[in-house]
């Protein structure tokens, strides 16, 4: 069996996984955000030396590469995609800006908008309209879309979204405006809303194509560079990009619509969770994964990380793709700690890898969370650090620490405890939020840490929300680029169909999935999948009339393409039972007196690959395990002669008791007072509040 390669690159470190059989390698070191390639290459390097091979013999050896990418969402953090046009409809130049009359804080009226990734001046229309029949009801005006190229160029365009109305019925009008902007600005990329997301709403719809046209040029651009170094180092297979889906595919495909790997790291991380989780025998998960840069959290429920897609709002836009459900707070280890009009803040903004915290010693001069760490002698100065890719140093931390200290009235070591306690508060609040709109108790739950900082505050969070029980994977430090080895070959894919349950047309619904299938089956045999490997779900979308918003469930799981059979003259009855059952399920009533409506179909293809084996729990007899050394840190209850444990030296059954720190290759794990930590078989870690 070859190698199979998980990467994902974040803000401050690249992460690597190697799958050798059932052994997994890890990896880390620095992302290089002048050109991300370079740090993705500079990995492989690596970890083809820890291999004792060559690159080009060690990329030969790969059966595939799996790359989860921050780019498209770097480029809407950073608002510095393409410069884009919108083409639409006679009628609709602002309806981007009505947003639904949707408003992320109702009780804040000095909210600005969002940044108008299109402003009024380069959303031009066209004379034309089809009807929802598909019907044309009034000719393209060809010669308007010329003067909309005319304008769009003058203004120095770079990218085109194309969002006609009711186009994903009746493509015709959105294609030969296509071939007119293909004409008259050359080269200029274009994204059409049929092919981006190919259904109502119109506003998801035209949203999602601008985010699209916004971030395309970079993704594209990006994936190509990497594609090609990857080639000339030797590596031979199609590289595999990780959606916001939780699925994974060929570059072709997400060239396509390259907004499908916004959030893709993190999409990862959450894969992962749910495969852990149902191997230890904990189905429902609170996962949170702390890096350099963010604090991502998400559900597991029943074993499964579920994409929908519909209303995400995604870095204030509306993303209609399918996205694992993931909540961002800018909070990690590279969060800069300042004083504000008095009031100490930490975050949103980040230090990242270029100059990253002073301790990495690369120019940082604005203190950070990586740095209060090392002043509370959770981290040490002048030993290996993220794998022995640099050491810390101390040097101008505690001067930093003591300005910050110095304007809140107390000294260097309780200003940077306050910048520790402030962040966890912060990332609390945050898991608070997300649970309670999901009308979850954090208490049933249990929790599982991951990334760099993660397991650093973990434990202590648990105990915040009344959670008894952690989960630290060995492998969290670069957990979402396992995450990608994890995720199948998939795409989740739909198309909009309006009609009452009572009056379904079959063969219509037939032709929608049909259409799907081959799509699907053209991309899959593109990257050397066998139909017979396929197995697909058939999902329908329904609400009561009215309703705002649609629920989806399946008709029909692990079927084979083609064989549609289960579309037939009761397809309208079942799909009523199955609404009403998840309609039940989902607000605990059903209106039996009205006729559910469909909206839409769903087609979620996918194959089964390799995956990293995962320990169901500990075999061995429990021991106490033996400290390597202590030294003096602030576990939250002052400072303390603390011990310190080396993960390397612990096996399967290891008991660590708080208060203590364990060190990890690429992490710390820090054992509060009043919790155990208990190594299982595949060095994974169980932390239990006693």
């Amino acid at each position: 069996m070859g190698y199979r390669v998980g990467i994902d690159i974040g803000g401050t470190f690249t992460d690597f996984a190697l799958l050798k059989g059932d052994e997994v390698i890890l990896h880390k070191n620095l992302s290089t955000p002048e050109d991300r390639s370079v740090g993705v290459m500079t990995g492989l390097k690596k970890l083809a030396e820890k291999e004792g091979l060559a690159l080009a013999d060690f990329l030969a050896q790969c059966d595939a590469i799996v790359h989860g990418t921050t780019v498209a969402d770097n480029t809407l953090i950073e608002m510095n995609g393409a410069l884009t046009g919108l083409i639409t409809t006679e009628g609709f130049r602002d309806e981007i800006e009505y947003r639904r009359g949707y408003k992320e804080n109702i009780w804040d009226v000095r909210l600005d908008p969002p940044k108008e990734i299109t402003p009024r001046r380069r959303r031009l229309t066209v004379p034309e309209r089809i009807l929802a029949d598909g019907s044309v009801y009034k000719p393209l005006d060809e010669a308007a879309v010329r003067e909309a190229c005319r304008k769009l160029v003058k203004q120095k365009v770079e990218s085109v979204a194309i969002s006609l109305l009711f186009s994903f019925v009746n493509p015709a009008h959105e294609k030969r405006v296509a071939e007119i902007v293909a004409e008259e600005m050359p080269g200029a990329p274009i994204s059409l809303s049929h092919q981006v997301l190919p259904r109502a709403p119109e506003y998801d719809r035209t949203s999602t194509t601008v985010v699209n046209a916004y971030v395309a040029p970079r993704v594209n651009h990006y994936l190509e560079r990497l594609v090609e170094r990857l080639h000339k180092a030797g590596y031979q297979k199609r590289l595999m990009v990780m959606q916001a889906s939780g699925g994974v595919m060929t570059r072709e495909y997400i060239e396509g619509a390259p907004i499908r790997v916004l959030a893709s790291g993190p999409a990862g991380g959450v894969i992962g969770s749910a495969h852990v989780g149902a191997a230890k025998g904990h189905p429902n998960l609170l996962c949170v994964d702390m890096g350099g840069t963010s604090y991502d959290m998400s559900v597991v429920l029943d074993g499964a990380a579920p994409a929908e897609a519909g209303w995400n709002m995604h870095h204030r836009y509306l993303i209609g793709v399918p996205m694992v459900q993931v909540e961002t707070l800018g909070a990690g280890g590279g969060s800069i700690c300042r004083v504000h009009n008095g009031a100490l803040q930490v975050g949103p903004a980040s230090a990242g890898s270029e100059p990253g915290p002073i301790c990495y010693g690369r120019g940082g001069v604005q203190p950070t969370i990586t740095d209060a760490l090392l002043v509370l002698g959770i981290l040490e100065a002048d030993t290996d650090f993220a794998g022995g890719s640099f050491s810390l140093t101390r040097k101008g931390v505690d001067a930093a620490f003591a300005k910050i200290g110095a304007e809140m009235g107390y000294g260097a070591e309780d200003a940077a405890f306050d910048c520790w306690r402030m962040v966890n508060a912060n990332m609390s609040q945050a898991v608070r939020r997300t649970v309670a709109s999901k009308g979850l108790d954090p208490k049933d739950m249990v929790m599982l840490a991951y990334g760099g900082n993660g397991p650093v505050f973990a434990a202590i969070q648990a105990e915040d929300l009344g959670i008894a029980k952690v989960l630290v994977p060995k492998a969290s430090p670069t957990f979402s680029a396992l995450g990608t080895l994890v995720a199948d070959p998939a795409i989740d894919e739909e198309r909009s169909y309006l009609s009452p349950a009572d009056k379904v047309d079959g063969e219509r619904l037939k032709g929608l999935w049909q259409d799907l299938e081959a799509r699907a089956g053209r991309y899959f045999t593109d990257a050397q999948f066998a139909n017979d490997q396929i197995k697909a779900r058939y999902q329908l979308k329904m609400r009561y009339p009215g309703q705002n918003w649609t629920l989806a469930f399946d008709v029909r799981v692990n079927q084979s393409l083609g064989d549609l059979s289960f579309v037939d003259a009761g397809i309208g009855v079942r799909a009523v039972e199955l609404f009403n059952e998840r309609h039940m399920a989902e607000f605990g009533h059903v209106r039996d007196d009205e006729m559910p409506e469909i909206t839409g179909l769903r087609l979620v293809t996918s194959v089964q690959t390799p995956s990293p084996q995962v320990s169901a729990g500990t075999s061995a007899p429990r021991a106490a395990a033996k400290a390597a050394r202590s030294r003096r840190a602030n576990l939250g209850r002052g400072y303390a002669d603390t011990p310190v444990f080396r993960g390397s030296d612990l096996r399967a059954g290891s008991e660590v008791a708080g208060p203590a720190i364990i060190e990890e290759t690429f992490t710390t794990i820090v054992v509060y007072p009043g919790w155990t930590a208990c190594v299982d078989d595949a060095g994974d870690y169980e932390l239990v509040r006693t």
